[in-house]
C-alpha cells in the first residue's frame, strides 16, 4: 500500500483551482445616464433618434412586482446603434403612438422575452422578430443563464444587478437605478452576436431561431379559472367550508388591491388569510390580534375582511376540495390507469434524455413535457416516424425538435 502521507500521493489527490477569469465591472454607461422621457415632446425626440439609428432595438422593461398591482411596465429601456440608449416611462406618458408604431416595425433583442413581452403587448407593442439571449444560451447549453453571468462568460463583465426588485414605481427614480436600467440593455448586441457564434459553432442556431418565432408568437398567460386556489399554504384547507372563507378572502383583497393599485400580498399576506381560517376569527378584535393582521393596510381595511369571512361562513356556493381537473391524469398514475401509456413515458424519458446529452440542450427545451406527455398517453395509430412527427407537430413542437425525436420516439415505441 502506497504511504498517504508522502508526497507523489498528495500532488496526485490535490487538484489546483484555475485562477477566475478577471472581470471587468461595467459600472456606467458609456454614453452616461440617459434622462427619462416623460412628455410627448421627448418622446418624439427619441423616436426619431431611434430611427436614425441601425440594426435591432435592444429592449428590457421594469415592472412593480410585489408593490404594484399587476405586472405593468413603469420604464421601457431601449437601444440602438448609432442612436444610444433611452429610457421611457410610460406612466406619465398620453400618448404612445409614435413609439408603438416605431417599435412594432423593428426586431427586438431581449433576454428572457417571456418576462417582458406581456407588458409591451399591453402597450400595443410587438416585435417583428426576436432574439432572447437567455433562451439562446439554454439552447447552447449555459448552466447558468442570468444576464449577469451570460454578460461575464461571453464578454468578461461584471455586471451588477443590485436593483433588480426595488418598486420602479417610484417617482423620481433615484439616479443608482437608472444607471442600472440603462446597462440592462448596454450590452445585448454583444452579448447577441457572441452567444450566436457559439449557436453556429454548435449547430443549433437554426434551432434559436425556431424557438425565437415561437416564442414571439405565444399567447400572454392568461388567469386560471379559480385563481384563488392558488394561496400559498391553501392545501392546508380540507372542508369546502373553510375554501369558501379563503376564496372571499382573496376575492376581496384582489378587488381592493386592483382599485388601489397595490400589489395583494402588500393589503394582507396569504398566510395572515390562513391564519384568520384556522384561528376562526370571530370579529375584527379577534382578528387583529392574528399575525399578519398588524400591518397598516391590513388594520385599516379589517371590518373588510370580517364580511368576507362572513360570506364564507354563510355562502351555499361551497367550492369542491379539489379544484377540477382538465387534461391528462399525473404520469404517477398511469402504471394504473394505462400501463402502455406508462410504458412509453418511460420509453420517452430515455429517449428524451439521450438526445438532450448529445446534443447538450436541456430536456425541457428538447421538448415541453406537456407535449411529452400527450404524445405517450395518446400515440399516433402508426407508429412511423412521419405519424410520430405529425403528431408532435400538432401538439405545437418545432420543426427541428421533430427532426431530433420523432425517429427515436417511433423506435422506442415500436420496440414495446
Amino acid at each position: 500500500m502506497p504511504n498517504s502521507d508522502s508526497p507523489a500521493s498528495e500532488s496526485s489527490t490535490t487538484e489546483i483551482e484555475p485562477n477566475p477569469p478577471v472581470l471587468t465591472p461595467l459600472t456606467h454607461p458609456r454614453d452616461g445616464i440617459p434622462e427619462v422621457i416623460n412628455t410627448q415632446v421627448a418622446l418624439r425626440r427619441a423616436v426619431r433618434a431611434l430611427r436614425a439609428g441601425t440594426g435591432d432595438l435592444a429592449v428590457d422593461t421594469e415592472r412593480a412586482s410585489g408593490f404594484r398591482y399587476g405586472q405593468r411596465a413603469f420604464l421601457i429601456q431601449i437601444r440602438r446603434e448609432g442612436a444610444g440608449t433611452w429610457l421611457i416611462d410610460p406612466e406619465v406618458l398620453d400618448d404612445l403612438a409614435e413609439l408603438r408604431d416605431f417599435m412594432n416595425e423593428q426586431p427586438w433583442i431581449l433576454h428572457a422575452a417571456t418576462q417582458d413581452l406581456p407588458c409591451l403587448h399591453e402597450l400595443g407593442m410587438s416585435p417583428t422578430a426576436l432574439f432572447d439571449t437567455e433562451l439562446a444560451g439554454r439552447l447552447a447549453g449555459f448552466p447558468r443563464v442570468s444576464l449577469g453571468t451570460m454578460v461575464a462568460e461571453l464578454l468578461g463583465l461584471q455586471l451588477a444587478k443590485e436593483h433588480s426588485a426595488v418598486d420602479w414605481s417610484t417617482r423620481p427614480l433615484p439616479e443608482s437605478w437608472l444607471n442600472y436600467a440603462a446597462l440592462d440593455v448596454e450590452v445585448l448586441e454583444e452579448l447577441r452576436q457572441e452567444i450566436t457564434k457559439i449557436l453556429q459553432e454548435q449547430g443549433k442556431l437554426e434551432f434559436a431561431l425556431q424557438e425565437f418565432e415561437y416564442e414571439r408568437n405565444l399567447p400572454d398567460p392568461q388567469p386560471a379559472e379559480e385563481p384563488w386556489r392558488k394561496l400559498s399554504g391553501i392545501h392546508k384547507l380540507k372542508s369546502r367550508r373553510n375554501l369558501a372563507i379563503a376564496r372571499e378572502l382573496w376575492l376581496s383583497r384582489e378587488s381592493l388591491a386592483r382599485t388601489q393599485d397595490i400589489a395583494p400580498g402588500r393589503l394582507l399576506p396569504d398566510r395572515a388569510i390562513l391564519a384568520a381560517i384556522e384561528q376562526k376569527a370571530s370579529s375584527v378584535p379577534s382578528l387583529l390580534q392574528i399575525p399578519g393582521f398588524h400591518t397598516r393596510h391590513a388594520k385599516r381595511d379589517a371590518p373588510r375582511w370580517m364580511d368576507a369571512i362572513s360570506r364564507g361562513r354563510n355562502t351555499r356556493d361551497l367550492p369542491e376540495v379539489r379544484s377540477a381537473k382538465t387534461g391528462l391524469p399525473h404520469p404517477r398514475s398511469w402504471a394504473e390507469k394505462k400501463p402502455a401509456a406508462a410504458t412509453r413515458h418511460e420509453a420517452a424519458k430515455e429517449v428524451l434524455s439521450a438526445v438532450s446529452e448529445h446534443w447538450n440542450i436541456p430536456a425541457e427545451n428538447l421538448l415541453t413535457p406537456k407535449y411529452l406527455r400527450e404524445l405517450c398517453w395518446n400515440p399516433p395509430a402508426s407508429l412511423s416516424t412521419e405519424a410520430v412527427a405529425k403528431k408532435l407537430a400538432s401538439l405545437g413542437a418545432r420543426q427541428w425538435q421533430q427532426e431530433l425525436l420523432a425517429a427515436p420516439f417511433a423506435q422506442a415505441f415500436t420496440a414495446i
